[in-house]
């Protein structure tokens, strides 16, 4: 251990196993460090069943009725990948895909007065839908298309909107559009968690919606992907890709010390011995006088016997309850998966509730997501800080990652990945720089 890197990375996220896959690929001396045992950090899955109730405290063990513990792979914080996102891009690009199987969400459901109602996949199921009336569906359907044709490059497709001044308030007046259509476009397509977009410049909630519709065209059920084993295997995929290329990983290694010169870090200190390195990469975790609180996220993972009422019997789905159905500032989400997905015995379903936290009683704020699960065979209730860093790294070359935020899917932990690249290498992210040069060594085809 006692040598020079080019960048340490401390901490086995999803955020740092990208960024030291993407330093390795671009030949940088690379060595991994974590403090646990396993992978994953905050964005782990937990196996077997046994070790999630010991993480959440939970006395006695799993009951029988809960099947082999080892069938189980519990994600500690819920998210889908965009079928047209910027991380499917990412695991095509550095070919991480072949470590993986992935599997379609069934589906996409919108939380209205009390009810669920499926999020329209196709123009048939759009035309059949309770969600609104025969002609706010034809201006919903202009509304659309002008969606699909949008190109902020030609003035043609504009209509008169200004993509940099317009507000969406203003575009969904244009279409005469209502609350109803309002709320279920900005939530369950364009994937906002408050309603401060709708005073912001269009452009990036029409991105947000043209990137949810190509996403739903890919595969038809839902936008949504998701990884067979659990999302854990994401972080161990992009990490195999990293040692590929020389990158070096130790677990169970406990950080003594940052070793600082002049402001600026020059090695990392674990167990007596000190590897230099002229960059550092870390979660929040190891750096906690480096970050400063910015909310908290609630999160519950709820183990049920049986599909969710009311979405057909799927095996995987989403449910967003927008904010102002049920008096919030936020939305609330639920994932769920089920054994379908190698993540749970058979016949089980793990349903995972999350929000950002408002009130001193975060329990009983998801209480109504908590209601359309019923009835519930187990819960693990965790309540996380969310952080940011305080500077920017160029200072001191350490480069801290934001905590996973509520969102249900890797869009905003991409741009925090774009970020951090930028501000190490001074250069702007480009997807280009993570193709793989080699193919592995582990007798796989060319």
């Amino acid at each position: 251990m006692n040598e020079e890197y080019d960048v340490i990375v401390l901490g086995t996220g999803l955020t740092e196993c990208i960024l030291s896959g993407i330093m390795s690929v671009n030949g940088k001396k690379v060595l991994h460090m974590d403090r646990n045992s396993f992978y994953g950090g905050e964005s782990a899955s937990i196996t077997p069943l046994e070790d999630l109730y010991k993480r959440f405290n939970i006395p006695g063990a799993p009951s029988e009725s809960m099947g082999r513990g080892r069938d189980w792979n519990v994600d500690l914080v819920p998210k889908f990948l965009m079928a047209n996102g910027q991380l499917v891009k990412m695991l095509l690009y550095t070919e991480v895909t072949r470590y993986l199987d992935f599997k379609v969400i069934e589906g996409s459901f919108v939380y209205k007065g009390g009810k669920i109602y499926k999020v329209p996949s196709t123009e048939t199921e759009a035309l059949a839908s309770s969600l609104m009336g025969l002609f706010e569906k034809r201006r919903f359907r202009k509304f659309l298309c002008y969606v699909a044709n949008f190109d902020e490059n030609d003035s043609k497709t504009l209509e008169g909107i200004d993509p940099k001044k317009t507000t969406m308030r203003d575009v969904y007046k244009k279409f005469d559009l209502g609350q109803d259509v309002l709320d279920f476009t900005g939530h369950a397509l364009a994937l906002y968690r408050t309603d401060d977009y709708l005073d912001q410049p269009c452009l990036e909630a029409i991105h947000r919606i043209k990137l949810y519709s190509e996403s739903l065209a890919r595969y038809g059920k839902s936008p949504y992907l998701y990884p067979l084993y659990g999302l854990g295997e994401l972080p161990q995929g992009f990490a195999r890709l990293s040692a590929i290329y020389g990158g070096t990983y130790m677990l169970n290694k406990p950080i003594e010390e940052l070793v600082m010169e002049n402001g600026k870090i020059i090695g990392v200190k674990s167990e007596g011995e000190v590897a230099r390195c002229k960059q550092l990469i870390c979660d929040p975790s190891y750096v906690p006088d480096r970050v400063t609180k910015v909310g908290q996220v609630i999160r519950v993972i709820c183990i049920l016997n049986h599909p969710i009422r009311n979405t057909n019997d799927a095996n995987s789905c989403q449910i967003i309850i927008p904010q102002n159905q049920v008096n919030r500032k936020s939305d609330i989400y639920v994932c769920m998966i089920s054994y379908a997905h190698n993540v749970a015995a058979q016949g089980k379903y793990i349903a995972i509730v999350s929000t950002t936290v408002e009130t001193n009683d975060p329990e009983k704020e998801i209480r109504p997501a908590l209601e359309l699960l019923e009835p519930i065979e187990q819960k693990f209730v965790s309540i996380s800080d969310i952080f940011a860093p305080t500077d920017s790294g160029t200072e001191s070359q350490i480069f801290i990652s934001r905590t996973y935020d509520p969102t249900t899917h890797f869009e905003t932990t991409c741009n925090d990945i774009k970020d951090i690249y930028k501000r190490m290498t001074g250069s702007e992210f480009d997807f280009e720089e993570m193709k793989r040069k080699k193919s592995d060594i582990f007798g796989e085809e060319q």
